[in-house]
């Protein structure tokens, strides 16, 4: 990180740790040793910087490293806290209401979230190397409740959109929103569509080129925060191939509805209709080197970010229930029946974080990462619906009931194996 971003870092933890909200969630305590280690690190980087001997053995970017730096640690600390505080306890009430608080979007602004989407030439936090640690991110915060980490980083999504595949021009004009002292833009990216056997490599959603302007058409589903959008980031076939636009949620012949779906109720999920939508030219993103099969790849690294977090947050509860729970005068956890499917849980976590973690570090290091992104999200798909089951099993009756949060995991992490955008690392 830059000396001019490491400032502008401390400048959000500041305004953070100056707010009231941090005492009533007890998260001082960490925020101030964010601050202190921040200011450490940051030192200790400018001294390192100024001697020119840089630490780092040759080759280095060869190998698959696990080490977290110090930046990310307090990071991923300073967002798990957040999570178990913040958005664990308002988890149930989002659910039931369908809807994020407006606290927790105040809170969320305040973290800085979005900052770590903008590049540090427009007066972000993004550096060249940044998928892995919005992956953590995005770990962290899912500890707390996965629908609600998703709806708070539908900015960062739209951030890391734009400063990957728009052009400089756009960059310059879209990004500032999203690091000044009012709340982020709500963008909301529209991939999935309602047809059978959806394919998001063979789109039905068409933009056709009529002088200055694309003439959208066609149909999206399970839109995140589609709704309270401003702007929507809508995928789309053209004559060369699927494209992005940004589109302005109040064009004209623009349709959309509530679409409430099994999981992710605090998302806001909608259903999206485009019947000849006019949009400019110059809201096409035009960046040279987008790939359209690498932006899908990043939202699927996303919400496998997303279930890790979840499985974690999962296999952590019930082992405190397992252990808690007695019967026949001994723990649960005591019988093999139990104990088997607790150990087969953190199998399987450590497994899909060890192959997600894999593709992001690709990612940095500007490697092909197809194959390991189709991996990861595979087995993340796959082992965290079995996760989500085995959560609400192990609780027996209590995981059918609303009382333990088992059962929104459940809903939830089956949203892995469908989603298509929406997120983006």
């Amino acid at each position: 990180m830059s000396p001019d971003a490491q400032g502008r870092a401390l400048a959000v933890l500041n305004r953070v740790a100056q707010a009231h909200w941090p005492d009533r969630f007890n998260l001082r305590k960490a925020f101030e040793k964010l601050l202190y280690s921040g200011t450490r690190a940051g030192f200790r980087l400018a001294a390192r910087r100024a001697r020119k001997t840089p630490r780092r053995l040759a080759g280095a970017d060869d190998v698959f490293d696990l080490s977290l730096s110090d930046e990310q640690r307090m990071l991923v600390e300073m967002l798990a806290a957040f999570a178990l505080e913040a958005l664990r306890p308002a988890a149930h009430e989002a659910d039931v209401r369908g809807a994020v608080p407006a606290k927790l979007l105040n809170q969320a602004h305040a973290l800085g979230l979005a900052h770590y989407g903008v590049g540090e030439s427009l007066g972000g936090l993004a550096g060249a190397r940044t998928i892995l640690t919005n992956a953590l991110m995005a770990e962290s915060l899912a500890k707390g409740d996965l629908s609600l980490a998703a709806a708070l980083l539908g900015p960062l999504s739209a951030a890391n959109c734009i400063r990957r595949w728009a052009s400089p021009e756009q960059q310059a004009a879209w990004l500032p929103a999203f690091v000044a002292e009012q709340p982020a833009p709500r963008i909301a990216l529209a991939v999935s569509e309602p047809t059978v056997l959806f394919d998001p490599l063979k789109l039905s959603t068409r933009a056709q080129r009529k002088g200055k302007h694309y003439v959208l058409s066609g149909e999206k589903c399970l839109v995140l925060d589609g709704l309270e959008a401003s702007r929507l980031i809508v995928a789309a076939e053209t004559d060369r191939g699927p494209a992005l636009f940004m589109v302005e949620a109040g064009s004209r012949g623009l349709q959309l509805r509530q679409e409430p779906a099994m999981g992710l109720k605090a998302c806001g999920t909608a259903r999206i209709r485009l019947k000849g939508v006019k949009v400019p030219v110059e809201n096409r993103l035009t960046a040279d080197d987008f790939v359209y099969q690498d932006f899908l790849d990043l939202s699927y690294l996303a919400w496998c970010a997303l279930a890790v977090g979840a499985a974690q947050a999962a296999l952590d509860y019930v082992v405190g229930y397992c252990n808690e729970r007695t019967a026949f005068g001994e723990p649960i956890s005591h019988r093999q029946g139990v104990a088997f499917i607790v150990a087969d849980i953190a199998i399987e976590l450590d497994a899909m974080r060890l192959m997600l973690w894999r593709a992001c570090a690709r990612v940095d290091r500007g490697e092909a990462f197809q194959r390991e992104a189709y991996l990861a999200r595979l087995f993340c798909a796959e082992k965290a619906m079995k996760i989500g089951t085995d959560a609400v099993q192990l609780l027996g009756g209590h995981g059918f009931t609303q009382e333990h949060p088992a059962e929104r995991w459940y809903r939830d992490l089956r949203a892995v194996a469908l989603m298509s955008g929406g997120l983006h690392l």
